[in-house]
């Protein structure tokens, strides 16, 4: 078997190299975004997780949601510098530590982003720190949990007198909803499960 850096970039290659239909947002982007970005780190077990935070309740923005760490970018940072930036900062995550595989579809978001999630390795059982003003908490679902739809419920609201439908993805006492629930359906089209874990 391969290592799974290997298996990881070659998957996210071949999937970026056809046309999918991506998820987008339920509600219509305004034309001025600010990019932002965030780091979807993998880490490297025999059943690899995904690190997940819940944001904390005080936040202004989407406060006890689960995301990844991520955010704006700051003037003259790609998405990936933001992305490795941020995990620095929120869970202490340093950037010698991450192996980038690369960025993948970017989300536009009604409140005003316009995300790129960038897709990365990180070894087992890092020392992680979380900043109380970014993370409450995080946690790691396995990543073939995620990127398997049949674990993505779609839910459907009304909202500002229009249905809407979003995704949801329940693991253990976790909720991934919204972007971040958008953002692992548009990864798991490119990166089909089969070609994951058993290619």
């Amino acid at each position: 078997m391969t290592a799974l850096i290997d298996r990881l970039a070659r998957v996210f290659a071949d999937g970026h190299a056809r046309d999918v239909d991506l998820l987008v947002d339920a509600m219509a982007p305004p034309a001025d975004l600010r990019p932002a970005a965030v780091l979807i780190a993998v880490t490297d077990r025999p059943q690899p997780g995904v690190i997940v935070t819940h944001r904390p309740d005080t936040m202004r923005a989407h406060p006890g949601e689960a995301a990844f760490p991520g955010g704006k970018l700051d003037p003259g940072e790609d998405a990936v510098a933001a992305a490795l930036r941020e995990a620095h900062e929120e869970l202490g995550i340093h950037p010698r530590d991450v192996q980038v595989i690369g960025a993948t579809d970017p989300f536009r978001t009604r409140t005003g982003y316009d995300v790129t999630p960038v897709l990365a390795m990180v070894p087992p059982d890092l020392p992680i720190v979380p900043n109380p003003a970014e993370v409450a908490s995080w946690f790691e679902p396995p990543l073939a949990y995620l990127l398997d739809p049949a674990n993505r419920t779609p839910r459907t609201v009304v909202w500002e007198g229009a249905e809407r439908t979003y995704f949801e993805i329940v693991w253990q006492e976790h909720r991934i909803w919204g972007v971040t629930a958008a953002i692992i359906g548009n990864l798991s089209r490119r990166m089909a499960l089969a070609d994951l874990f058993d290619g």
